[in-house]
């Protein structure tokens, strides 16, 4: 194997090290804030219909957590079609908000970085460089 090719292994090491470091993020923020976001979005019917997921332990709590930084971060594609209330989103707090939104687009990035490393590990593969 070559040394390319084991950079592109140690870069793959790194992403699911930071994947890991985001699920317990998110996992502190569901175990330690959820009752609050939840309150805050009470009137949104998106959210009041995963709410039920806080109970169902921490893969119900992690989904829950990743809906709803989707909802804040793209609130237009539920706004469009009723789903969030304006107001809630609105007195939803900034510094929250913004985690919710960096936890989103962190997890795309991850993802992207992922499919990328992969990619790029089956080209070094292939041609054998």
């Amino acid at each position: 194997m070559s040394s390319a090719a084991f950079v592109i292994g140690y870069l793959c090491g790194a992403v699911l090290l930071g994947m890991i470091v985001w699920i317990g993020v998110c996992l502190h923020l569901a175990y330690t804030r959820m009752d609050e976001v939840l309150g805050y979005l009470q009137n949104c019917s998106v959210v009041m219909n995963r709410a039920p997921l806080r109970h169902g332990g921490p893969w119900g709590k992690l989904l829950l957590v990743g809906g709803i930084s989707g909802i804040v971060t793209f609130p237009g594609f539920y706004l469009n079609r009723g789903g969030v209330s304006a107001d809630d989103l609105s007195s939803l707090p900034p510094a929250l908000k913004r985690k919710l939104m960096i936890l989103q687009w962190s997890v795309w990035g991850l993802f992207a970085a992922m499919a990328v490393f992969v990619t790029l590990y089956r080209f070094i593969k292939a041609y054998h460089l």
